[in-house]
């Protein structure tokens, strides 16, 4: 196994995805250009796995940061994997390719490693990021998912991106897709929201099941982003269990939830757009929890979502219903 490999996952399709991702979502009063400089910072510190998506609306910088420490030489273009994400007001098959199309040119790269469904939620297409009637209801649009996914797949064969898959899919979208007549290409991965207070054990056991891996946002419990969760929150980096194993360990209790993903097979997010935070993340691979923390730590699990996406709990396709 050579050491690119070894903090890697093999996807079913054959490609290799770096089991530690760096995420771009940055809450609405951060600058733009804060997601260059975090870039270029995670990248010095060897984070190689970046995900982002269109919905952020910050690829422009990201994919300049990412350009620039190729061009200084700190990286080459296939060392990096790079995540874009295809928005809900995208999910007709028709505009699939042209919206990653857009990405790619934001980016000014030739092409993604991944590019997956954000969420099942069609919503009505157009410029609109969250398309909003008069009395200011979001609004829906109704399409097929499988024929969506064969627009992926299109995108796949054309060389725009090397691998595909989907967030935010419980386990009975995801059937959709795989038990789809003439499918391709099965999903590579599923991007959910996942912590020890919401471990996922359920969709977990399914996806590895299916050989589709489970990548957990929110992995060290959100930015408590008052658009996206309820201000009363718990506050998951201040769990007494968590912190008496980070201590034992000499690490924080934020390391701890990232190493707790990775050792149970899961790929994992780390959002931060500070320095001393950002490499602190990195290092989680120079200790290993023992058993009993595992089973400690599986313990917290009490169900609890940050990010419910009740914006959209009216769509038929809203994922959060189903028990995983």
């Amino acid at each position: 196994m050579d050491l690119k490999h070894s903090r890697s996952v093999k996807l079913n399709d054959g490609h290799f995805m770096p089991v530690l991702a760096f995420g771009t979502l940055a809450s609405d009063d951060v600058p733009k250009s804060k997601a260059a400089e975090a870039t270029k910072m995670a990248i010095d510190v060897g984070f190689r796995h970046i995900d982002a998506a269109y919905v952020y609306q910050n690829e422009k910088e990201v994919g300049q940061a990412i350009r620039d420490k190729i061009a200084d030489g700190t990286v080459k273009r296939e060392d990096i994997f790079y995540t874009t994400k295809l928005w809900a007001t995208f999910l007709r098959p028709e505009l699939v390719r042209p919206a990653l199309e857009r990405s790619l040119k934001n980016l000014q790269l030739d092409y993604v490693d991944l590019f997956i469904i954000h969420i099942p939620t069609a919503m009505k297409p157009g410029e609109d990021l969250m398309p909003m009637d008069a009395s200011g209801k979001l609004i829906f649009d109704t399409v097929d998912l499988r024929e969506t996914w064969e627009a992926l797949e299109k995108c796949k064969d054309a060389g725009l991106t090397k691998s595909i898959g989907v967030s935010n899919f419980n386990h009975k979208l995801l059937e959709m897709i795989l038990n789809k007549p003439g499918l391709k290409y099965k999903p590579v991965c599923n991007q959910v929201e996942c912590h020890p207070y919401l471990n996922q054990s359920k969709l977990l056991e399914f996806c590895k099941s299916k050989d589709i891996v489970l990548v957990a946002y929110s992995a060290l419990g959100s930015q408590r982003d008052a658009n996206w969760m309820e201000k009363d929150s718990p506050i998951l980096l201040e769990d007494r269990i968590l912190n008496a194993i980070a201590k034992k360990h000499g690490r924080n209790p934020g390391q701890v939830a990232l190493r707790y993903q990775v050792q149970r097979g899961v790929v994992v997010l780390a959002k931060s757009f500070n320095e001393k935070r950002i490499k602190e993340n990195f290092q989680i691979f120079d200790f290993e929890l023992t058993p009993e923390d595992m089973k400690a730590i599986d313990g917290l699990n009490r169900n609890f979502r940050f990010i419910k996406l009740l914006f959209t709990v009216d769509h038929p396709h809203y994922p959060f219903s189903e028990e995983y």
